[in-house]
């Protein structure tokens, strides 16, 4: 059984479904449903629509390059199998596709810290910009503890190189 991948978003096409179009040069694409084909014949490019796979490894948000990809390419010519190592061939299949969704599970973890620490900048900027609007001016009068606490500037030391010069 042979699992292709679609031309235009890169999903897995199961042998029965979806739908090939033979160009007149002889070259064969093959999409998974009629949405990829009709993007495909409206000339879109796979890397400008934010559903395919390839917009998503090209912006960040898939993983682009991890070794267990190299085990997924493509072999146009049959091999012959013997018992055993087909049996250690599926064993490993097994390790590598656990391997890839813990890596996977990380680059996941690893964009979610940036997105809140980029909440929490927006966050205080709202906050000092709003915070009349959260207490009255007269309690904040009364209550120093309410207000934020002053920025800090700190003054950087003038390179040496004006001492010496002098």
């Amino acid at each position: 059984m042979r699992l292709e991948k679609c031309y235009f978003c890169s999903s897995t096409v199961y042998p029965g479904h979806g739908m090939q179009y033979v160009r007149n040069d002889a070259k064969i694409f093959r999409f998974c449903r009629s949405k990829c084909h009709k993007n495909f014949k409206m000339k879109r490019n796979p890397r400008k629509v934010k559903w395919t796979k390839a917009y998503r490894r090209l912006h960040g948000k898939d993983m682009t390059q991890d070794s267990t990809f190299e085990f997924e390419r493509k072999r146009n010519r049959p091999e012959r199998y013997d018992r055993n190592v087909t049996e250690n061939t599926l064993k490993a299949i097994k390790k590598i596709d656990k391997i890839r969704v813990d890596r996977e599970s990380r680059h996941i973890t690893k964009r979610w810290k940036g997105k809140e620490a980029k909440e929490q900048r927006e966050d205080k900027k709202v906050l000092v910009e709003y915070i009349h609007m959260v207490k009255a001016p007269a309690a904040l009068n009364k209550e120093p503890s309410l207000t934020l606490p002053p920025k800090v500037k700190i003054l950087q030391k003038q390179p040496e190189e004006n001492l010496m010069e002098e």
